[in-house]
């Protein structure tokens, strides 16, 4: 036997399934945003997509972030990515969408800030799991990060520790206890459980006035109009509703090659692209926000399985691999040495150092920004600061 035919045989098609699944939520649920509210359907829908598709998916991100990597690999395949994309929407806000907006690699645009939370999950994770206990202490965190008033973008870092329960988890799972599992009695009580969810989300009125964002981790409790306990609340039941519609769907989704399972290898350019097109609907047409029938629903839908199938294209991929394989640099060094620094005090000091010094190395750029201030596009942002 030749050896793709045994890599073949030897690939797990469950999680490449699961996967695929994920990345077509991810995409429904970013194109139902200005929508959801028109009718009960998509309203429902997008309950169910934000209450566990980016657990899962930081789940099997983490499930598959077992082998423990060097800082200098982390730094390549997910910092200098990140920083690319950055430069990426930011031109495209300005050129295409005419946006006014800057290069706030502290404020990651749309969807990047998942490059960044994968950086710093994999970065710290070798540390933490030093600690006792460090499953609860990571969902501790989670919790009591909602009563933070700092900026709910700044790097990240609500959404990186809100879901960072979710990857840590993901890290300790044991495929065999999936076998286990996976029985027709379990499943079918997998099946009943998100049932009865979509039943408690039409029938229970609470779902009606609470704001779907509880599941984004985003927000602090105030924003979402809630006084400390109940938020702390709400998110430990985020928590517990992520991590059951988690395992409902590994437990659901077939185990065989499926003639969509090629886009489960493919899914970081879905993700990272498929921004480009929401923005582009969103920003200037009306076409996403005037979606309010069932019919219109579900032709939306269809577009967006279509356009999940489209950015599944083989150079798409080969571009976002071409980038998580170029050279960064040198500055890496002094980057690496920071970083060791900040193992003994704060991840938000390692990043604002290694942003401090990839700022350095970007000055001949950041002078070109400012010059196109003159240009009729208003003044411009870099890391945060106006030019």
């Amino acid at each position: 036997m030749n050896r793709g035919a045994s890599a073949a045989n030897t690939r797990d098609y469950l999680f490449d399934n699961y996967k695929v699944l994920l990345i077509v939520l991810v995409v429904m649920g970013h194109f139902i945003e200005p929508c959801y509210r028109n009718n009960a359907f998509l309203y429902t829908l997008k309950w169910l997509i934000v209450s566990f598709h980016m657990p899962a998916f930081i789940f099997i991100s983490g499930y598959f972030s077992k082998r423990e990597l060097k800082f200098s690999v982390i730094l390549k395949k997910l910092l200098v990515p990140y920083i690319v994309y950055e430069f990426v929407y930011y031109f495209f806000y300005i050129f295409v969408l005419h946006k006014e907006t800057g290069l706030y690699l502290l404020y990651p645009k749309f969807s990047l800030w998942y490059l960044l939370a994968l950086f710093v999950w994999r970065a710290v994770t070798p540390l933490v799991k030093k600690c006792p206990h460090y499953l609860w202490l990571s969902a501790a965190a989670g919790l009591f990060i909602g009563c933070s008033d700092m900026a709910d973008n700044f790097l990240s870092l609500p959404r990186i520790l809100y879901f960072y329960p979710f990857f840590l988890a993901g890290t300790d799972f044991d495929r065999s206890v999936l076998t286990k599992l996976r029985k027709k009695s379990f499943r079918l009580l997998s099946a009943a459980a998100i049932a009865v969810f979509t039943g408690c989300i039409l029938c229970i009125p609470v779902f009606g006035t609470l704001s779907v964002k509880v599941f984004y981790g985003r927000y602090n409790y105030d924003f979402l109009g809630q006084d400390v306990l109940t938020g702390i609340l709400w998110r430990a039941l985020c928590y517990a509703i992520g991590f059951a519609m988690t395992f409902a769907g590994l437990l659901l989704v077939p185990a065989r090659k499926m003639f969509f399972s090629y886009i489960g290898t493919r899914t970081m350019a879905v993700y990272l692209f498929h921004g480009l097109t929401y923005s582009y609907l969103k920003d200037c047409t009306n076409l996403l926000k005037n979606i309010t029938t069932v019919p219109e629903s579900l032709l939306l839908l269809c577009g967006c399985v279509l356009l999940t199938a489209v950015y599944s294209i083989p150079q798409l991929t080969a571009f976002t691999n071409k980038v998580a394989a170029l050279q960064f640099p040198a500055a890496a060094a002094q980057i690496g040495i920071s970083f060791v620094h900040a193992t003994s005090d704060s991840v938000t000091g390692f990043y604002l150092r290694t942003c401090h010094l990839l700022h350095e190395r970007m000055t001949a750029f950041t002078w070109l920004l400012y010059r196109r201030k003159a240009h009729g596009f208003g003044p411009m942002m870099f890391l945060g600061g106006r030019f």
